[in-house]
Order: C-alpha cells, then sequence, then structure tokens
C-alpha cells in the first residue's frame, strides 16, 4: 500500500481554497500510484477556528466540503479533518473529528478523545471528547488512526485519565496514523519526535504523523511531518514551514525505509523562518500586502524591517524614520544604512516639531514640574501617529517592533511603540534579538555592525540607554525565562543565586505591565510560552509579587 502525507497551509474559513487544495493534492497522490492520502486535523475548515465553531453555517460548510472531497476520492482514499456534529443527546454540540473516505463514500469517522486546553490550546470549550474507537480495515490492512493530542498521553505524568491507543491495540491494528495540528515552537520539535517515537516504541507499529504548516494569526505551523518504523527509529521527516507531498510504502507490516539521523536546526534559525513565514500568512490570508513601521536605528526594528522585506519583498516594506531632537546622527545613518542595503521604501519624518507643539500645548497644566517620562511618552505617540497616518493614508500595514524583554517589563509606550497590528517580535527576547542579527547576516551583512554594537537606547532624552531603566539584558532575559517560560517562582529564582531585589524588582515590573499586554497586538508564537492567548494572567492579581 502507497500512503501520501499531504502538509499542507490551510486558511480558517477559507472553504473555497481549503477544499481545492485538498482536492488538487488528491489528485496529485493518485497520480502518484497512492492508495491512500492523509491530510491535517481540521484541515477542512483551518485550525484552530475557535467561535467561528459556534455558527451552524460554519458546520455546514464543513459538512458540504467533506461530500465535495469525498467526490474525488475514486481510486484512491484520503483521510482528512474536520469538525463534525454530535448526534448524541448529551454532551458538547460537536467532535474534532476526520472522515476515512473511501469510493467516495464516508466509510468511517474517527473522534479526538484527549482535547488539549493549556496553553493556546481551548478544545475541550467547543468539542466533546470521543469515548469509542475503532480500527480502519482498507485494503487488508487495519489502521488505528488517531488525532493530534491523542498519542500525547504516553509520558511518566499522564495528563488525561484515558489513552486512546491502549483501547486500538486492542483490535491489533498493522499500522498508526496521527493527523495533527501541531503549533511551532523552538523547543517543540525535539519533544514532538520523542512523543512519537515512544509510541511506535510502545505499541511495536509503525507510525505516519501529518502535520499542518501555515500561520494563524499569532500561531505558527512548522510542519515536519514524519514516520517511524516499529521500533521508534525516524525514517524519514518532511520539510519545516514548507508545503510537501511525499509517499511511504507500507508492506509487510513495514514501512520502507533506513533510519535517518535527526539533523539539528539552531533555535535561531527556526525562530527566522517561523517569523518570515507568520508575516506572509498574516499578510496574504488577511489580504493585505503592504508593511509599514518604524525604523530607529537600533536593532529591534532592523530585524522587524529585514524579516518583512524576506516575507513581503522590499518593495511592499516603507521603514519610516522620525528623528526627535534627541536623535543621535549615527542612527540615522545606521538606519538609512539598512535600507539602502534591503531596497525597501523609507520617508524621512522628523517628529521633533510636533512634540515641541504638544509641550507647548500642555505648559500651562504642567507648569513647574520637571521633564519626566511624559515628554519621553509624548514622542513615542508622535511617532505613533505618524506611522499610522502611513497605514491610513497608503493602505499599509503596521508592524509592532517591541522584543519580548521589553513587553515583559512594560518597557514601552501604549499608544506609541506599542501600537501595531501584529507583533513580529514580541515573543524573541533581546538576547535573542542580537543571535537573530547575526543569523541574518550569516552571508554577508544587511543590518549594519554599528545597529548590533552600540548599546540600545530610545533616544527619548538626551545620552538615554536602556540600561538607565533595566537591568543587563543577559541577567534580565534569564530571570524573565524562568519565570514566563518555567513559571519558577521569585523564591524559586532567588536560590539560583540571584540577588533579591533586583528578582523581586523585575517581577514587579512584569506583573505591573500586564494592562499593557491586554492592549497590545498579537504576538507571533515562536517560544513554549508566548504573551497573548497562551498566557492569561489577571491584571489586578496580587500572587507573584
Amino acid at each position: 500500500m502507497k500512503i501520501a502525507l499531504a502538509q499542507l497551509n490551510y486558511h480558517i474559513g477559507n472553504f473555497e481554497s481549503n477544499t481545492k487544495k485538498i482536492i488538487d493534492h488528491i489528485k496529485l497522490a493518485k497520480a502518484d500510484g497512492a492508495d491512500l492520502v492523509v491530510f491535517a486535523e481540521l484541515a477542512v475548515c483551518g485550525y484552530p477556528p475557535r467561535d467561528f465553531l459556534e455558527f451552524e453555517e460554519f458546520i455546514s460548510l464543513c459538512e458540504d466540503a467533506g461530500k465535495e472531497i469525498a467526490e474525488h476520492c475514486d481510486g484512491i482514499a484520503c483521510i482528512v479533518g474536520l469538525p463534525v456534529r454530535n448526534e448524541q443527546a448529551a454532551g458538547k454540540d460537536l467532535f474534532n473529528a476526520a472522515y476515512f473516505i473511501e469510493d467516495k463514500k464516508i466509510r468511517s469517522v474517527a473522534k479526538k478523545a484527549l482535547l488539549p486546553n493549556y496553553d493556546v490550546f481551548d478544545e475541550y470549550r467547543y468539542f466533546e471528547p470521543a469515548t469509542q474507537f475503532e480500527c480502519i480495515d482498507f485494503k487488508g490492512v487495519k489502521i488505528a488512526l488517531t488525532i493530534c493530542e491523542d498519542l500525547w498521553n504516553i509520558n511518566n505524568n499522564p495528563l488525561y485519565v484515558s489513552n486512546p491507543m491502549d483501547e486500538l491495540i486492542q483490535e491489533n491494528p498493522d499500522v498508526m496514523i496521527n493527523i495533527a495540528a501541531s503549533p511551532f515552537s523552538y523547543q517543540h520539535d525535539d519533544e514532538r519526535r520523542v512523543v512519537l517515537s515512544d509510541n511506535a516504541k510502545k505499541y511495536k507499529l509503525p507510525l505516519l504523523y501529518v502535520n499542518q504548516v501555515g500561520a494563524q494569526t499569532e500561531i505558527i505551523f512548522d510542519g515536519g511531518s514524519m514516520v517511524f518504523d516499529q521500533d521508534g527509529n525516524m525514517l524519514d521527516e518532511m520539510d519545516y514551514f514548507k508545503e510537501q507531498l511525499k509517499i511511504y510504502t507500507f508492506e509487510e507490516g513495514n514501512i520502507e525505509g533506513v533510519a535517518q539521523e535527526h539533523q539539528p536546526v539552531s533555535d535561531i534559525a527556526q525562530i527566522h523562518d517561523a517569523l518570515v513565514l507568520g508575516i506572509q500568512d498574516y499578510f496574504v490570508k488577511s489580504g493585505f500586502s503592504k508593511a509599514v513601521l518604524g525604523l530607529s536605528g537600533g536593532i529591534d526594528s532592523a530585524i522587524v524591517c529585514a524579516l518583512a522585506c524576506r516575507a513581503l519583498g522590499p518593495e511592499n516594506v516603507m521603514a519610516v524614520l522620525m528623528p526627535s531632537k534627541y536623535s543621535s546622527d549615527h542612527s540615522i545613518k545606521d538606519a538609512l544604512d539598512l535600507v539602502e542595503n534591503f531596497g525597501c521604501k523609507h520617508e524621512i519624518i522628523s517628529i521633533a516639531e510636533a512634540a515641541d507643539a504638544f509641550d507647548s500645548m500642555m505648559a500651562g497644566a504642567f507648569k513647574g514640574l520637571p521633564f519626566n517620562l511624559t515628554e519621553e511618552n509624548i514622542q513615542a505617540r508622535s511617532r505613533g501617529i505618524v506611522v499610522m497616518a502611513m497605514s491610513n493614508k497608503f493602505g499599509y500595514i503596521l508592524l509592532n517592533t517591541s522584543n519580548k524583554s521589553e513587553c515583559a517589563v512594560g518597557y514601552g509606550t501604549l499608544y506609541g511603540d506599542m501600537c501595531g497590528a501584529i507583533g513580529v517580535i514580541g515573543d524573541v527576547y533581546k538576547t535573542q534579538i542580537y543571535e537573530l542579527a547575526h543569523y541574518i547576516n550569516k552571508d554577508g551583512e544587511v543590518i549594519p555592525e554599528n545597529t548590533i554594537v552600540k548599546p540600545p537606547s530610545a533616544e527619548l532624552r538626551p545620552g538615554q540607554k536602556d540600561s538607565d531603566s533595566l537591568p543587563d539584558y543577559d541577567t534580565l532575559d534569564t530571570i524573565l525565562f524562568q519565570f514566563i517560560e518555567l513559571k519558577k517562582t521569585s523564591k524559586d529564582i532567588i536560590k539560583m543565586g540571584f540577588e533579591e531585589g533586583l528578582v523581586r524588582r523585575i517581577i514587579k515590573m512584569v506583573n505591573g505591565a500586564e494592562f499593557k499586554r491586554y492592549q497590545t497586538p498579537p504576538i507571533l508564537r515562536v517560544s513554549p510560552k508566548a504573551f497573548g492567548s497562551g498566557r492569561r494572567m489577571p491584571i489586578v492579581g496580587k500572587y507573584l509579587t
């Protein structure tokens, strides 16, 4: 039997596009001699559909698409994910399910049992967990079909009280197939590989796993579909961040292939590729084509400009230089050098006059009070007005350039440098930003060296440096990672050898900035714990001080 895995990029709610893509790949797989082609979890509607699932018409459109797909399964079978109605009297209205289609008929429906309800996942909000399991017989082969999380309850600390494969294995299947929507983080690929390998070893069955690829607003899917033999050896791993169709031969209980060594890719390389795809899909799937950003001459905006040029083409990127009376000449030069290196569009619009006008306008109300953060924020908000005006006038979409370190401690101005439609690097720590700069420059300098080596500064007052307000970034990011990603308490972090006052100050800044993060744009997720839907903290809570 020849089994094709179709690793594709879907668009949530775009039934016409998704259905056409699925049908096209059924035809391609059939032309290449495949007996069965396998598509990802909720491929028909895209993942995660969220509250679209509460619309009756949305579910009907899923059903209609499933029937249309079935009409093309003639001489080839397919497995495809979609939501299906729960016809029982009790429980939630829907199942997260997969059709097995053969000879233009829906022969079987597999339903997901383990519904993740953590981090970015919220499936139990919509779906009823399956309680009955049955293998699929096809061409004399018994297939144990599971959906994503159904294979993840295998570690030493089970998250769920049941395990679907423990039920399916009682029917003596010949092969396991798992369809998934497994989001990217730079740590997730290794974990996923181990989980799948452990399943193959535990059940002594070969395993074919198909993941989807592409970005859905902030969530990015990396692909990396895999095939394992019954001893848990990886036979193949498909490309990351790319669509791909590959065919594997299953014969006499084995999948043809020789065990492959995993070729590790650096975290920074994965983050780079993920962010480029995230920008690309945000624009394409939203119907946008042109981006605008503020380019300061600093490293954060340089990275975002570089990524945007690679994602959209430099001709579609507008970089706006907005010097203030405190901006240094080298910052303007660094920004212009970057623009020249990438070939994107640019404008120079000084905010000095606007900031002076605000200062003059507020002089009476602020009489006798010294220059402080207020005047700094006026400058940042003046810049926000300029880039939003460019967005409105020319149809650009504004890219936010705040990094994760700044987002964490609130080192940013609401309605100023924190505005934008999508946060490109809001899940990338400042120390990782420097690594990204070196990665982008690996084939030649495009981000000016001075942008990388100079001390970071917002340049909102004379001689300002980030270090005036923040700890050294190496220390700051280490503490933030322990607190945010690893969920360590202040006591835990202090025991690691960090100074108590510093730890408590940083955690206080993180907690105090929660109200700002509630008002920021969605952030492209590349870490195990990103701000947004994956980290839900109360604004006025007092715990974790």
